[in-house]
């Protein structure tokens, strides 16, 4: 074998261009970040990612808004229940009001 030659150059220089696209191949497919040919990292996007954000904003407005109502009723209910000088009668009729 001989070591001297431009075929064995050549050789090493496929099975590392190779050997590194099998790498990248690998991270591309497990879903991790990517080096592009400046030493950055390139990550996999997610063609739906903006639109599961909106739906989570969506979500999350609404369900702000349910806490917001549930605090507010939870207040009437606590003030109803505190009353120092309400009596059964009282009481019952509140809570008829409210309903």
């Amino acid at each position: 074998m001989n070591f001297a030659g431009p075929t064995f150059v050549l050789a090493i220089i496929a099975l590392s261009v190779g050997g590194w696209m099998f790498t990248t191949w690998v991270r591309a497919k497990h879903g991790y970040p990517v080096e592009n040919e400046w030493g950055g990292t390139v990550h996999r996007t997610d063609v739906d990612a903006d639109r599961k954000i909106a739906l989570l904003e969506g979500d999350n407005a609404k369900l702000s808004g349910q806490i917001g109502r549930l605090e507010e009723r939870i207040s009437v209910l606590e003030r109803i229940v505190t009353e120092s000088n309400g009596q059964a009668a009282q009481l019952a009729d509140q809570i008829d009001r409210l309903r």
